[in-house]
């Protein structure tokens, strides 16, 4: 008798990232759903690098399948492409921060 068990099965993207715009000062806010949890190696990026909790990027997970990304106070220069990743799942969107011209 051979038993066969499979801890993790593969999860897929329930609900990925959508494209954001905000103005600068703003917050940005991302969310990206699994369909379940256990998924390793959990990370956020911008344009190709890395991002981690601190005071101006905020990192959550709720019940290991609902990932959430907010940039807070955000610039003209973090426009561009926000992914997440876990494990060989990928989702990705854009972020536009549009700026408030005073010379009008």
């Amino acid at each position: 008798l051979l038993l066969l068990c499979y801890t993790e099965e593969a999860a897929v993207i329930v609900s990925g990232l959508k494209n954001t715009d905000v103005f600068v000062g703003e917050s940005a806010t991302f969310t990206c759903e699994l369909s379940h949890p256990g998924v390793k190696n959990v990370q956020w990026w911008l344009d190709g690098s890395p991002l981690h909790n601190n005071f101006v990027t905020e990192i959550s997970e709720k019940d290991g399948i609902i990932h959430t990304l907010t940039l807070n106070d955000v610039a003209c220069h973090d426009s561009g492409t926000v992914t997440f990743r876990a494990g060989s799942l990928i989702s990705s969107a854009k972020l536009l921060v549009k700026g408030i011209s005073l010379l009008e």
